[in-house]
């Protein structure tokens, strides 16, 4: 078959939703080629081998597995991260996060960050390498997927920020931070959502915290202050009936500033603020 016949096959075997997206990033790991080159050279014959390889990657993405841990890799905030079952998938939304923690820290000022839960250290990243003088901790309590963080940060040369294996502030002693950012799990443990799309492929515990899903919110707001300096920021990433919640926890642990953000679906996403008391 040639590139044109393949994606016709692709997109009338995959999920309709989106299969012609999927058809081409599937077609383009497995050719080598751009979306560009698809396009432009519709009649180049696919190999034997590359038709296996397609098949296969079909068949896994037919059962439910996400194409993110089939091909290995996704982009976030532009950077390409290598993604594995051990780790989160990075969403679209935790990109404003990124743009909520970047309008407040410095071009020009060392200021200190930690990214926890950092998973494949997407957002942990994406500060260092648009803040290349602050100086990023990312900590999570899965080894393997500190890994995955570890080697992402090496194939991006980025030589400002560090990794700690930590199960959450457990290991910080009296560290303190300008800003503490975090996207922790905050599903429910009863969330009918666990079952749906890429959710059952991907770790729980990255997913889930509790009967209302914030358990680990709860331990970020009220730990966060004996590690923040003075000034210093909370940025969360939450549920999108969580706003009001996290706002309170926020306001309790004495906070100011506190502001919720709408992602691009228009629901609560990210709550900040400003830790005024030391």
């Amino acid at each position: 078959m040639n590139i044109t016949q393949t994606l016709a096959w692709l997109c009338h075997q995959l999920p309709p939703e989106e299969a012609s997206r999927e058809a081409e990033l599937m077609l383009c790991r497995a050719t080598g080629l751009t979306r560009t080159q698809l396009r432009t050279y519709p009649e180049k014959d696919v190999s034997d081998a590359q038709q296996a390889e397609l098949i296969a990657w079909v068949q896994r993405r037919l059962q439910g597995e996400p194409l993110t841990y089939i091909l290995g890799d996704t982009e976030f905030y532009g950077l390409t991260l290598s993604v594995t079952p051990d780790t989160l998938i990075p969403r679209q939304d935790t990109e404003l996060l990124v743009d909520a923690a970047l309008e407040l820290i410095p071009e020009r000022a060392p200021w200190t960050v930690l990214d926890m839960g950092t998973g494949t250290g997407a957002i942990a990243i994406a500060i260092a390498h648009h803040r290349p003088i602050a100086q990023v901790t990312a900590l999570d309590a899965s080894k393997a997927a500190l890994a995955v963080a570890q080697d992402n940060a090496c194939a991006l040369r980025l030589p400002n920020i560090r990794f700690i294996h930590s199960d959450w502030f457990s290991v910080l002693g009296q560290q303190r931070f300008d800003v503490i950012i975090s996207n922790p799990p905050y599903i429910a443990q009863n969330d009918p959502h666990l079952q749906a799309t890429s959710l059952p492929y991907e770790p729980i515990s990255a997913l889930t915290s509790g009967v209302d899903g914030l358990d680990d919110i709860r331990l970020l707001v009220q730990q966060a202050p004996n590690h923040l300096n003075a000034d210093g920021w909370l940025l969360l990433e939450h549920g999108y009936d969580q706003g009001a919640a996290v706002r309170h926890l926020m306001q309790s642990a004495g906070f100011s500033a506190i502001a919720t953000h709408r992602d691009y679906g228009n629901n609560d996403r990210i709550t900040l603020g400003q830790l005024t008391q030391t």
